[in-house]
C-alpha cells in the first residue's frame, strides 16, 4: 500500500461495495469471512485500489463498488435515460464515471434532490411505495395558502383523474404563498394533481430530502457523493 493517500478503512469499502453495512463488515472481518491479500483481515485496517480482497471466497474489485449521488436536478431536466424529443436528459446532466441512474423520479418542471445510484437493490427500495420513505418539497403555489387548504391536503386529496385518495401527509405554512409537505407515495405529478384538485396551481416544486438525505448547500447541476454514516442510516432504513 504505497499511496496512503488512496487509502480506507476496509469496513467503509466493503459497505461502499453494497455488501452489507459497516457494522456487519466488521462482524465479517472478526469472523475470518474476508481475506486481503491472502491474509485475513484485521480490524481497523486500511486498504488501498491495489490490494486484492475476498468476502467468503469472492473476489471484489471496482465494478462491485456502489455509488450512490445526491444530485441537484434542475428544472429542465428529464428524469429519462433516452428520449429524442427531451431537450436535456439525466445522462446529458450528469458525466460521471461509473454508469448511474435515479432512484425515484422528478418531473422535468420540478427541481431539488435526486438520488442516482447504480445499486438496482437501492433503486427498487427507493421506489417501492410500500416502503413509505419519505419525500419533502417545498412548494409555490399562484395565490394565498388557507388553513382550509393545508388542511385538505394533509388528511389526503382524491384525485380523479387516477381514481385514487393520496394518503395522509404533513403540510405546513412556510409563507404566503409558500407550504412544506412530506409524502410518502410517488403517484405521477402527485402535488401539481392535489394542488389542482383544490383550485391551486403549484407553480414551483423543489425537493429538499429523500428519506435522511437532504439536499444541504448544493447548487441546481451540482452532485455529490454521499457520506458514509448517510449510506449506512439509508440502507439501514430499506432493510427496516
Amino acid at each position: 500500500m504505497n499511496d496512503s493517500k488512496k487509502e480506507e478503512r476496509l469496513n467503509k469499502y466493503l459497505a461502499d461495495c453494497g455488501i452489507c453495512s459497516r457494522r456487519e463488515a466488521d462482524r465479517m472481518i472478526e469472523a475470518g469471512r474476508v481475506i486481503v491479500n491472502g491474509v485475513p483481515a484485521q480490524m481497523g485496517m486500511r486498504i488501498s485500489e491495489t490490494d486484492n480482497i475476498t468476502v467468503d471466497g469472492r473476489p471484489l474489485d471496482k465494478k462491485d463498488r456502489k455509488v450512490v449521488l445526491a444530485y441537484y436536478k434542475p428544472v429542465g431536466v428529464t428524469c429519462t435515460e433516452k428520449d429524442k424529443y427531451a431537450e436535456k436528459t439525466i445522462r446529458d446532466a450528469i458525466d460521471y464515471p461509473i454508469r448511474v441512474t435515479y432512484a425515484g423520479r422528478l418531473d422535468k418542471d420540478s427541481e431539488g434532490l435526486l438520488l442516482l445510484t447504480n445499486d438496482g437493490d437501492l433503486i427498487n427500495g427507493l421506489m417501492r411505495a410500500a416502503n413509505y420513505h419519505e419525500k419533502e418539497y417545498l412548494v409555490r403555489v399562484n395565490k394565498p395558502i388557507t388553513d382550509t387548504f393545508l388542511q385538505k391536503m394533509a388528511e389526503g386529496v382524491f384525485l380523479k383523474e387516477l381514481n385514487v385518495q393520496t394518503r395522509p401527509c404533513q403540510v405546513e405554512k412556510e409563507g404566503k404563498f409558500v407550504f412544506r409537505i412530506v409524502l410518502t407515495q410517488g403517484l405521477n405529478r402527485q402535488i401539481r394533481r392535489m394542488c389542482r384538485a383544490l383550485g391551486f396551481d403549484a407553480q414551483g416544486i423543489k425537493r429538499v430530502r429523500v428519506a435522511n438525505i437532504t439536499i444541504g448547500k448544493l447548487k441546481p447541476g451540482n452532485y455529490r457523493l454521499l457520506t458514509a454514516e448517510e449510506l449506512d442510516e439509508l440502507y439501514g432504513q430499506l432493510n427496516s
